[in-house]
């Protein structure tokens, strides 16, 4: 039987709704570590995880992507992002932890970068200083206690679901830096944030592709239904955001902004140097 795993995600409700089996929902993190552990077979998953090890077979024409702004993938922040000292990590993200990283450094801005084990995507938070002992300075590896900053120069990144909540019971408190906008003004490509990985051991990938395809099509056919199934999120605001935010394809340009992904991770020391080949299935 085949174990698939999916982003708990709104942005991935177009590619696994109507999933003829049981599926295991989670945070990006948790899937990645167990998709490379062999206890996944197929999942729904960070791209920086096939950049990272690249394995896996990729279901071809299918991702989470955005060109432009993405809505759900942002640092909030008080002040000029220039001005900001320190940024805490949602914990559950791999892609959006280093396209910061990236965005940062070609930026030549250096905030102190902080993960801090209480701020899990799974519910919505404010931006008050958390227990600081909780916190990791990631930039060496070390734990302890860290200065808290005074909010005035504290951000927060903030992705999935809980960025959406946050932006919209705070969109008059906080400035929001979209990434994905971000992306787009500095390498002028769409950005892939998630992709359907297949570990190299499955047999028949490519069936399983076409399935995901199949499905994914389906779901964009009657997208308003899906739509006026989703529980949580205004239909309003859901025709926007799948309509205007994200993309689900993977063509040559996610593909390319993808590569330039790799490149920027590889020069600023998350990645080693390397060609890395796309077994699309």
């Amino acid at each position: 039987m085949l174990r698939i795993g999916c982003v708990k995600y709104l942005n991935a409700r177009p590619l696994i709704h109507g999933w003829p089996g049981d599926v295991e929902f989670d945070h990006p993190t948790t899937l990645c570590k167990r998709l490379a552990n062999g206890e996944l077979d197929v999942a729904l998953v960070s791209s920086f995880e096939f950049l990272r090890n690249p394995i896996y077979r990729i279901a071809d024409g299918v991702s989470i992507s955005s060109d432009g702004p993405v809505y759900s993938v942002v640092v909030a922040h008080r002040n000029k992002i220039s001005e900001i000292e320190e940024i805490e990590l949602d914990p559950a993200s791999q892609t959006a932890v280093n396209l910061l990283r990236c965005l940062l450094a070609e930026l030549s801005l250096n905030p102190r970068l902080i993960r801090n084990i209480d701020l899990q995507s799974v519910r919505p938070a404010g931006l008050e200083p958390a227990v600081s002992k909780t916190a990791e300075k990631i930039s060496t590896g070390r734990t302890g206690n860290m200065p808290v900053f005074p909010a005035v120069r504290r951000a927060r990144l903030l992705i999935g679901d809980q960025a959406i909540h946050f932006r919209q019971r705070h969109a008059g408190d906080f400035q929001f830096w979209d990434l994905g906008e971000q992306w787009k003004k500095l390498a002028g490509l769409p950005f892939v944030y998630a992709l359907w990985l297949i570990r190299p051991e499955v047999v028949d990938p490519k069936e399983i592709a076409d399935h995901l395809r199949r499905l994914r099509n389906e779901n964009l056919g009657d997208l308003d239904n899906l739509i006026a199934a989703e529980k949580q999120f205004d239909p309003q605001f859901c025709s926007h955001y799948y309509r205007n935010n994200l993309r689900f394809g993977l063509g040559e340009k996610e593909r390319e902004g993808l590569r330039t992904f790799a490149q920027l991770c590889a020069k600023n020391g998350l990645l080693p140097k390397r060609d890395i080949p796309f077994d699309l299935v």
